[in-house]
């Protein structure tokens, strides 16, 4: 393979995951910004005085809670989630600040049944579309979430933004979206475009990008279907947002392109005979449904 190729380009982003020596407690918690290097010395020196863990002489000295000490284990081993008061995330992606809370354990459920589903099924590439029937039936926000639960796993997760008519991802994550996908579509720009999020090392989103005013030609064009391919080759996990099915053609072309979909409902939201529509019109294109998820937020 030319490695000067995008698709090298894209092989390469997916797969440089860097030889990372394990960080101490206070070297995260001095990076994260719970304590300067005054503190964490002051917290060293208790430490070999009374022998005690880096962690307890800390709460000891009332310069860290046990919730701080808790965040930094979690990054020492590599289960990253976002301190309460991080705002470089929006509060929309749950999975993030609340790892250990109901709805998260929702998404890690999701997360292995889509596991096993490809377990059962190797050849089919773990690219998975998640369309919903109606708008506001919360498909951004699942994706969002099932993105971060993927990472969590230490599974290197690519979060595309395929709605290219009211796109939110790069809201959700607070990301500029002047490039992203329209415009590797159109060919004016490549992987680079990609952005990886900061404090989860193995989430990178690709951002809807310029709103095109052709967005159902683009998704139909070959580059679509090769981006997705490359990307399922460069990434353990791809997570594609999609536009809601009856809206537009285009959650089908997405359907279709993806190696498996599943179907956001809302509680009190979702029109039965809509979602039945939905499910008919994106089987009829050979659209992999794999399940559904009732969305109860």
């Amino acid at each position: 393979m030319d490695m000067k190729s995008p698709d090298a380009t894209l092989l390469r982003i997916g797969q440089s995951k860097l030889v990372k020596a394990t960080r101490s407690i206070g070297q995260i918690l001095v990076e994260a910004k719970f304590l300067d290097a005054e503190a964490a010395l002051r917290i060293a020196q208790a430490q070999q005085e009374h022998g005690l863990r880096f962690g307890e002489a800390a709460v000891k000295l009332k310069l860290l809670t046990m919730a701080d000490i808790e965040f930094a284990l979690a990054r020492q081993f590599e289960y990253p989630y976002l301190d309460q008061a991080d705002g470089s995330v929006s509060r929309n992606v749950v999975s993030a600040f609340r790892p250990f809370g109901a709805f998260a354990e929702q998404m890690r459920s999701l997360r292995t049944r889509l596991c096993m589903q490809q377990a059962a099924n190797p050849l089919v590439a773990r690219t998975i579309a998640v369309l919903s029937a109606m708008p506001g039936e919360g498909r951004s926000f699942v994706a969002a979430n099932l993105a971060v639960a993927f990472a969590q796993m230490g599974e290197s997760t690519l979060l595309i933004d395929a709605d290219l008519r009211s796109p939110t991802q790069h809201l959700l994550f607070n990301l500029p979206s002047r490039v992203g996908l329209s415009n590797i579509l159109l060919g004016r720009s490549g992987p680079e475009c990609m952005a990886k999020v900061a404090h989860f090392f193995d989430l990178s989103v690709l951002t809807a990008g310029s709103t095109p005013p052709n967005p159902q030609e683009l998704l139909s064009r070959s580059r679509f279907a090769a981006l997705l391919n490359e990307a399922s080759e460069a990434f353990d996990v791809v997570i594609v947002d999609s536009p809601a099915v009856s809206r537009c053609a285009d959650a089908q072309i997405i359907g279709a392109r993806a190696g498996s979909s599943v179907l956001v409902t809302r509680i009190h939201k979702t029109d039965a005979k809509q979602l039945r529509r939905a499910h008919a019109a994106l089987c009829e294109c050979g659209a992999n449904i794999v399940g559904t998820v009732l969305n109860d937020a």
